[in-house]
């Protein structure tokens, strides 16, 4: 995945950069990168990995050496940015956010026109900033190359600007598949991915761009460039998993939209007796958590943490690109409290079923600290299809989706033909699948949240929002 924070003002923003670019440390553990620009100095950067380190403790050491009235820091799950440019443009700093799925085509073009040069990355692969650096240079004015650039991109791209005489230039995705929001303070004004790290810094909100709208920021003032575009797609899974919870995106705040979830997910239980039987309802912690409580509330079953995340040490596991270091941390960090687990029969909910690595784990785990019986919710319908737009999981090939995989098992290649039969918990191939399911990972029970009710949950017009990786629709 990836975030960013950007900030002009009329006073020293180094720190702001620092912190506001940590907040966005759960989105991404790759690598990192700052740019802070004074007139004096100009342009200075910093580029580290933090795969093994922390944001803060990588950057600690060049904040203390740095100041500036503008800057951008970026969390990336891939190539270095920021990067510093030069061009027709003048000097500038870049940052991009997303996942530019046709980055080869554009690349190739680009490189026939024997004009830009691009450094190879490991494997001969090539930074995506690069790039929209070299599309944004095709044209006369900044605004002009965005523009192209929305138009050319293939899948997401939120990118800021940083201008050799402080200023900023911010653009939306096309789309609006991810948030672009602006906050400001008495000196100045910041731009986030999330709104929330804005709360500790001294900023409060002024508004979210749109889609496809590009700004121009200054310490006194934003000037609209491009207007914004009626047509979104927003990413529902920001709500559902990757976004933090005190954060809010088209003024719906995350953890309040897992709440509503967790009771959609609790009001469609088709067993009317389930409740009767549960002593626990546990979210896996920590996005499950919510939704969890939602379905607590909803089914007036006991909540309980019946396992804890142990987080001082332990990254998000989603995160690292080896499947094997997501199975080592999602196993190490999770510590039960067999108190709550020995002899009672419990519901868990988690944010989401993608590859079923964790599953096994997570119900032996259960039933060896002495759980009777364990039921297994998912705060989203099934993943039936793998992202094209956004890079907030590492799978690139839709078998390794359990359900893909299951479904395979159970009627071949001509079983995907019927994916939709499959998603719907009421069809005959739907009860197959979640049988299957509930059967090779030993839970009592498996179910998803509904299509209709995670859009319910979230609250926008279904045609504002992507489910493509649930409905395969675009």
């Amino acid at each position: 995945m990836g975030g960013l924070f950007a900030s002009t003002s009329i006073r020293d923003v180094q720190e702001d950069i620092f912190f506001g670019t940590d907040y966005h440390s759960h989105l991404g553990n790759y690598r990192a990168g700052m740019v802070l620009w004074n007139t004096h100095d100009g342009f200075q950067r910093e580029i580290h990995n933090i795969q093994k380190d922390s944001f803060r403790s990588r950057f600690a050491q060049f904040l203390e050496h740095v100041r500036g009235q503008a800057g951008i820091g970026c969390i990336a799950d891939d190539a270095p940015s920021p990067l510093i440019m030069s061009s027709h443009l003048g000097t500038y700093a870049l940052c991009v956010v997303g996942a530019i799925t046709n980055i080869d085509e554009l690349s190739a073009e680009l490189l026939a026109e024997k004009g830009p040069m691009f450094n190879a990355l490991s494997g001969g692969r090539i930074n995506p900033t690069e790039v929209v650096s070299a599309l944004i240079n095709t044209k006369d004015t900044f605004h002009e190359g965005i523009n192209y650039v929305q138009s050319r991109v293939q899948g997401s791209c939120n990118l800021v600007v940083l201008l050799d005489d402080g200023s900023l230039i911010v653009g939306r995705d096309r789309l609006g598949r991810l948030p672009m929001i602006i906050g400001k303070d008495d000196d100045g004004y910041a731009v986030s991915f999330e709104s929330f790290s804005f709360e500790k810094l001294g900023y409060h909100y002024v508004s979210e761009l749109g889609p496809n709208e590009v700004v121009k920021i200054l310490p006194h003032g934003v000037e609209q460039l491009i207007p914004s575009q009626n047509e979104m797609k927003i990413c529902s899974f920001l709500w559902n998993y990757y976004g933090y919870p005190t954060s809010t995106y088209e003024n719906i705040n995350v953890e309040m939209m897992r709440n509503r979830n967790g009771e959609i997910l609790a009001d469609n239980e088709s067993d009317p007796h389930l409740f009767d039987r549960l002593d626990y309802v546990c979210g896996v912690p920590d996005s499950g958590t919510p939704h969890a409580m939602g379905y607590s509330y909803k089914s007036n079953v006991r909540f309980a943490r019946c396992y804890i995340k142990y987080t001082p040490t332990w990254s998000r596991s989603f995160l690292p690109h080896l499947q094997g270091s997501r199975n080592e941390i999602a196993k190490m960090k999770q510590v039960p409290i067999k108190e709550l687990i020995n002899g009672k029969n419990i519901l868990f909910v988690d944010d989401s079923i993608v590859r079923g690595t964790q599953l096994r784990e997570t119900v032996e785990f259960l039933k060896g600290n002495g759980a009777k019986e364990v039921h297994m919710r998912s705060a989203c319908p099934p993943m039936m299809h793998t992202c094209k737009y956004l890079n907030f999981s590492v799978s690139t090939s839709e078998n390794d989706l359990i359900t893909r995989r299951i479904i395979n098992q159970l009627e071949g290649p001509e079983g995907l033909e019927h994916i939709d039969e499959y998603a719907d918990p009421t069809s005959e191939r739907g009860k197959r699948l979640r049988a299957e399911l509930a059967k090779r990972f030993n839970f009592d029970t498996i179910e998803f949240q509904t299509l209709d009710g995670i859009i319910k949950a979230i609250g926008l017009h279904p045609d504002k929002l992507c489910t493509y990786c649930w409905s395969g629709k675009e």
